[in-house]
């Protein structure tokens, strides 16, 4: 397609958009809208995206994108890709009048790469497509992403996609890798069919669902291995887990943690105490113990009772500068309009208070060091009726502004209610306050 080949907006397709458009923004302000019709050049499918604006009550609209399905190439006019506006691109609309000056990319139709100026543009005309016999059984009708021309190559290169579609797997159906299986084996195909209820009852990953059929472990399983393994991926305060745990024994350690009923966190106390302790973590007795919590508890006093008397010289130093801090942050504390306060810990002390009364690690590994650093603070939640009672615990970062830990009594998750006032209503408050102390 060349570009004397382009040719004006059709009568019945500019009503067609601004009926779009009249229905969408009955009330438009001045902020530019973009939407597409498909059309046809030698049997060719082209897609044409308009931009559509208002100013001085009058209703604007005029070609700025011309796609077509065989090309890598578009034409494009009066617009620049602009990553700081919120479409992503940007408009001029010198030839209309609406400003004085022209910018530097409206010099008239250009060639440009096709997948940097695709702005998200409703389809205005998609039944256009039943015109082309290549794709009448596509199933295009059942795709609800952005890119209609996605779908359409993509069902070019891999007509099972149109069997996929049909049979309603679409979370997975765009994917090469599900596509490609497809083509090639039949056995993964009606293992899809068979587990089609599940696969669509949420989303998968697709390493995942491919894992799941040639294995034939439990997707659900696998789909958990997967987030809980991302989960440490992404929390830099438990890669000494990532180092320990590699392969095949990491599924082994997350089976682990949810049999014993605990989680990472509570595993890392357990596993610096057993290091500070000297015990060889490559024996399994140590890395899997058979009642975790009991040696959990063991190890942790083992760790409280050998590092007291290392550290019974450094204890005076530590209860200043731990109260030092406490001061510091005061303002982070709240009890405004809610069932629930927050009060930061003033000494060694109530850290050990809260960690007897809730049954947790609070008191006795080094949270109060890294308090006294400055690293990480330590927050009791209470119920404002009874503000005396251990309840819920938190640690706060103050690097990263974000909730570590927030556990109740045995480590267990608190109430919902508890959760949104700690991450909705403290959280923010807080991460306020330290804006104006850093300040």
């Amino acid at each position: 397609m060349q570009e004397t080949d382009i040719r004006p907006i059709p009568k019945y397709i500019l009503n067609l958009i601004r009926k779009k458009d009249k229905d969408l923004y009955p009330n438009p302000d001045g902020h530019v809208r973009c939407y597409a019709y498909l059309t046809a050049w030698k049997k060719e499918l082209i897609k044409v995206t308009v931009a559509v604006k208002h100013r001085y009550k009058k209703w604007y609209c005029k070609q700025v994108a011309i796609h077509g399905l065989n090309s890598d190439k578009c034409f494009v006019k009066d617009m620049e890709y602009c990553y700081c506006t919120g479409m992503g691109f940007r408009f001029g609309w010198y030839e209309e009048g609406l400003q004085k000056y022209e910018n530097w990319y409206e010099r008239g139709w250009c060639r440009a790469d096709d997948k940097y100026y695709d702005p998200y543009a409703e389809l205005i005309n998609s039944f256009f497509i039943d015109r082309l016999p290549e794709f009448r059984y596509s199933a295009y009708k059942l795709y609800q992403g952005c890119n209609i021309f996605k779908y359409l190559r993509l069902y070019r290169q891999y007509p099972q996609l149109e069997m996929l579609m049909k049979l309603g797997f679409t979370k997975i159906a765009m994917s090469t890798t599900i596509l490609k299986r497809c083509g090639t084996d039949k056995a993964f195909c009606k293992w899809l069919i068979t587990n089609k209820e599940l696969i669509q009852s949420r989303h998968y990953y697709i390493d995942v669902i491919i894992r799941a059929y040639k294995t034939k472990k439990p997707l659900e399983k696998l789909q958990s291995y997967k987030e809980a393994k991302l989960r440490l991926v992404h929390d830099s305060s438990l890669n000494p887990i990532k180092e320990a745990f590699r392969g095949k024994t990491l599924e082994r350690f997350f089976d682990y943690i949810v049999k014993q009923k605990t989680n990472p966190n509570t595993y890392l106390d357990y596993m610096k105490a057993c290091r500070y302790l000297n015990l060889d973590m490559t024996e399994d007795k140590n890395r899997f113990p058979r009642d975790f919590k009991r040696w959990h508890d063991i190890r942790i006093d083992q760790y409280s009772t050998k590092k007291a008397l290392e550290d019974e010289e450094k204890r005076k130093e530590l209860y200043s500068r731990f109260a030092s801090v406490a001061e510091k942050y005061l303002s982070l504390q709240h009890a405004k309009r809610n069932a629930f306060i927050c009060i930061i810990a003033k000494s060694p002390a109530d850290l050990i208070r809260e960690g007897e009364a809730l049954h947790h690690c609070v008191g006795r590994m080094n949270y109060d060091q890294r308090f006294a650093r400055e690293e990480s603070l330590i927050f009791f939640i209470r119920n404002k009726y009874n503000p005396d009672m251990p309840f819920v615990t938190v640690e706060y970062s103050i690097k990263y502004r974000k909730v570590l830990q927030c556990y109740g009594e045995h480590d267990r998750k608190p109430s919902d209610d508890v959760l949104h006032y700690v991450n909705k209503i403290w959280l923010p408050y807080a991460n306020k306050k330290l804006k104006q102390i850093a300040a």
